[in-house]
């Protein structure tokens, strides 16, 4: 195994070395090479996440040309049908985004296999989408997601506009893994190779903006309420603007945040779980007097939202607004007669019990899957071949949320213009989207649901979340904070454990997930991250009142601190 010195001397002694990267690397000192090359930058189911820079361990010109050939030859692979129905390519705002997205397209390009690029940055959703209208054999997008503007990514798409699942993305990264110089790796495709990259563009926006004003339920409801809009500086501005303002909505856009900056200079954050995602837009909705506050992360998978109640407004989570989202859709279809035989909600091991309650009162039957939209894009595409189910929703506590499976990846302009109509619909009862989750409280029990995060950055921290989650396993948890642990899952040994003894897991692919019950009907669940350095704890506290479950929740969170420290 080579040594990160070896690598950092390996890449300065490379002719084909970036020259911008080169700089970089000659103004390294000793840790930065080691946190840059000590290993190579993982490309697991998920993509590629990570920093930008020069580095092995990084998102840079040479690792995403790495996986663009590893992705190339998986391609080829398929035959010739498969090269020529192409791959679809989408990219955000980030830095370098668009560069990687069209050298991307000339690696893919000098392996003969064709491509479609869009002319300019567009949403995650609407990159899954064009995979299907264009009817290619999968997708590539750059996007870092939520991340901090230091990062950039890769994520790869099936044929039906689906994250790739574990199954074949393990045959991609074994192709990846297999290209030991990620240097020789170029984008120079012949000048007949070159006619193979198709730019697109309008055609695939008006398809896409089609399809989601589909979604709408109340179509004619009276547009009461005043909606400030942040797109983050990301993908969402065009689409969501447009959409809305097409649909008579009443859209304040944060302007300032509108511009594509790489940079995110107007916001403290452009992640939606984070309070920072709101100041700016919470000023424009307290000068405007609007109703609701909606902002979408940079790729415009994922949407927060803000709601006024009683002159002040609160910031809801990805669980409060999806049982939100989930009563108004559910309840909008049964009273029309739109709901199917055998309907089925999906949401991940980790999303909230409230939200599989709401579904339940309508007759809805909730499949749970691993964390990542993949997995319910998979789910829907089962369905949709075999009819033993009828898809009606999914979502995520991490914000995302899917209406209807034209896409089959979270998709926030689906999401925004669905929330501005519960919100104008539930006005008219004179209720805001705060009262419809207080009923569903009410109805259905309180449930506090929270996420906290510890870093661990660098070859140190990864040593460490791997020695966290091995102790885990080793000394199971009997109790939590006093509270006895009445069931277990470990979603990487496949078992599921009770006083009555353990027994297999079914119905999951291998994942590092640990999961426990508890005897108050709260749960929580370990893991570590997929796209960053960090563990992860997922909440899901039940208590009597809002002030019981927050009290609860401070104790388990200050236990599962010292656990994960």
């Amino acid at each position: 195994m080579t040594t990160a010195r070896e690598n950092y001397e390996r890449w300065l002694a490379s002719a084909n070395l970036d020259a911008d990267l080169r700089k970089e690397m000659e103004g390294m000192d000793d840790q930065q090479i080691t946190d840059a090359f000590y290993t190579n930058i993982e490309f697991g189911t998920a993509g590629m996440r990570g920093v930008l820079g020069a580095g092995t361990n990084r998102i840079n010109i040479h690792t995403i040309r790495k996986a663009t050939a590893g992705f190339a030859q998986y391609i080829c692979e398929n035959g010739e049908e498969a090269k020529k129905a192409g791959i679809a390519i989408g990219y955000d705002n980030r830095h370098m985004s668009r560069e990687f997205a069209f050298d991307s397209a000339n690696v893919l390009a000098s392996f003969g296999i064709r491509s479609y690029v869009f002319e300019s940055l567009r949403p995650t959703p609407e990159l899954s989408f064009a995979t299907r209208f264009e009817k290619c054999f999968g997708g590539i997008m750059i996007t870092a997601s939520h991340n901090p503007k230091q990062y950039n990514g890769y994520k790869l798409y099936d044929e039906k506009g689906c994250q790739l699942i574990p199954a074949l993305a393990d045959a991609v990264i074994a192709k990846v893994n297999a290209i030991t110089d990620e240097l020789s790796v170029k984008a120079e495709p012949t000048e007949e190779q070159k006619k193979l990259v198709t730019v697109i563009g309008e055609d695939v926006d008006k398809e896409y903006y089609k399809a989601v004003k589909s979604i709408q339920l109340n179509p004619d409801v009276e547009r009461n309420c005043r909606i400030v809009f942040s797109p983050e500086h990301g993908t969402a501005n065009i689409p969501v603007r447009t959409i809305l303002k097409e649909c008579g909505y009443d859209l304040v856009p944060v302007l300032e945040q509108c511009d594509p900056n790489p940079d995110f200079a107007n916001t403290p954050t452009p992640n939606p779980e984070q309070p920072g995602a709101y100041e700016l837009a919470l000023k424009y909705a307290k000068e405007t007097d609007a109703d609701v506050v909606l902002v979408c992360d940079p790729d415009a998978d994922r949407m927060g939202v803000a709601a006024k109640k009683n002159g002040e407004f609160v910031l809801m989570t990805g669980n409060q607004s999806g049982a939100v989202l989930i009563e108004y859709v559910l309840s909008q279809m049964t009273e029309k007669g739109l709901m199917p035989e055998n309907p089925v909600m999906f949401n991940t091991v980790v999303t909230s019990d409230l939200g599989e309650k709401t579904a339940a009162k309508y007759g809805v039957e909730t499949e749970k899957t691993l964390t990542g939209f993949k997995f319910i894009g998979e789910k829907v595409a089962k369905y949709e071949v075999n009819h033993a189910r009828n898809y009606v929703f999914g979502y995520e506590e991490s914000y995302g949320s899917l209406i209807k499976p034209f896409v089959r990846d979270k998709d926030a302009p689906q999401a925004c213009l669905m929330l501005a109509e519960a919100a104008c619909y539930y006005k008219t009862k004179g209720k805001t989207l705060i009262d419809v989750l207080d009923d569903l409280y009410a109805e259905l029990g309180y449930y506090k649901e929270t996420q906290t995060s510890v870093e661990y950055p660098g070859a140190a921290g990864a040593a460490h979340m791997k020695e966290i989650m091995d102790g885990l396993r080793t000394n199971r948890l009997m109790e939590i904070d006093g509270h006895k642990v009445i069931k277990w899952q470990d979603f990487d040994t496949f078992e599921e454990g009770t006083d009555a003894g353990v027994k297999p897991l079914e119905g999951f692919t291998k994942s590092n997930v640990l999961k426990y019950f508890l005897d108050d009907e709260s749960w929580i669940a370990v893991r570590p991250s997929g796209t960053e350095p960090k563990v992860k704890v997922y909440y899901c506290i039940h208590g009597d009142s809002a002030e019981d479950a927050d009290a609860k929740n401070a104790s388990y969170e200050a236990f599962m601190k010292k656990v994960t420290a």
